[in-house]
């Protein structure tokens, strides 16, 4: 696939790093577990979102784009890091923050990534949860085109056909990485929320034949939800490079079962996945998406989903500037409660 026939802005810290989890690995008794480090793309504390942004603000620009908007939760990794690119690039940012939890907790609602979204500069406006967020975005951006912005409006996630060739970029350079190393990899699971990531993934693996079954872990939708927006978005995503219909509905496959109580509400399990990736590897995980998606990670290896024999690589969304607006979800030594 010849990516370089679309515009690209290239900002990211690429090619992210691909590592060994040893430690996590003894503690579950196998398979052997990789991670690839998507936390680590740069712009404010990275994530997966800036892949997309890379080609998604190249084609603002290419419009002639002043002002990028887009929608997301109130703690949205997305808002972030396209407020830190627009910053990057000079262009002004307008956000629609979407009230999903209805958490009164101040931290949450003015720390973390919302703080972040700030500091970079951008704008924003709350919504009550329950509203068609897209649609909402296209109305404010016309009050903004009426007063003479020229405004690119982004999908909430970045999810889009343009977006996901950030992650069909991405399973590439995983080929790539694995390729080099001669690691043979039986297994690649993530955190699917917005479609867009496992939508890029799962196109650039089955044109490239890779031969790598794909996992999502929901982190919001319900299972059959889930699958037909991912399967719907790579198969936008297969037309638009050329290569339409090389993803099968049975190639898109969802997890559903760890997202708890609702999008954006911690859960014990994603918690104390965030302690085991902290402690056992130094890394750190989101509450929102890159935890749940470990969480149900660590609990299929238990349940036997993968065996000791096998090779999985566990693909890192990125997200933990989030963490200091659920601080609340811990008590003071960083474990979790079961009071917030």
């Amino acid at each position: 696939m010849h990516l370089a026939r679309f515009p690209r802005r290239f900002l990211a810290h690429l090619p992210t790093p691909l590592e060994k989890l040893d430690r996590l690995s003894a503690e579950l008794g196998g398979p052997e577990i990789w991670i690839k480090r998507d936390d680590c793309t740069g712009l404010s504390t990275g994530g997966n979102k800036t892949r997309k942004l890379e080609f998604l603000m190249a084609e603002a620009e290419l419009q002639g784009a002043d002002m990028v908007m887009t929608q997301g939760a109130t703690q949205s990794n997305h808002a972030r890091q396209t407020a830190a690119f627009a910053a990057k690039i000079g262009m002004a940012c307008h956000i629609l923050l979407e009230d999903r939890t209805q958490s009164k907790d101040p931290n949450y609602n003015h720390n973390g990534n919302v703080l972040l979204d700030h500091l970079h500069g951008a704008t924003t406006e709350m919504r009550e949860p329950g509203l068609d967020m897209n649609a909402e975005l296209e109305k404010t951006a016309e009050l903004h085109r009426k007063q003479g912005r020229k405004v690119y409006t982004i999908p909430g996630g970045g999810s889009n056909a343009t977006g996901a060739l950030g992650y069909v970029n991405c399973a590439l350079e995983l080929l790539g990485q694995v390729n080099e190393r001669a690691l043979k990899v039986d297994h690649l699971v993530h955190a699917t929320g917005s479609a867009g990531t496992q939508a890029g993934l799962v196109v650039g693996l089955k044109a490239t034949n890779a031969q790598i079954p794909l996992l999502g872990i929901g982190v919001r939708a319900p299972r059959d939800k889930q699958e037909e927006n991912v399967y719907k978005l790579a198969c936008l995503t297969a037309e638009k490079l050329g290569c339409a219909g090389v993803v099968a509905r049975e190639d898109v496959v969802a997890n559903t079962d760890y997202v708890g109580d609702g999008y954006g509400i911690p859960t014990e399990s994603g918690l104390d996945a965030i302690r085991m990736f902290a402690e056992l590897e130094g890394i750190l995980l989101d509450p929102v998406y890159s935890a749940k998606g470990a969480a149900g990670f660590i609990d299929l290896i238990r349940k036997g989903r993968f065996t000791k024999d096998e090779r999985v690589v566990f693909l890192h969304t990125g997200g933990s500037a989030a963490l200091f607006g659920y601080d609340a979800a811990f008590d003071h030594t960083g474990r979790w409660t079961s009071a917030s």
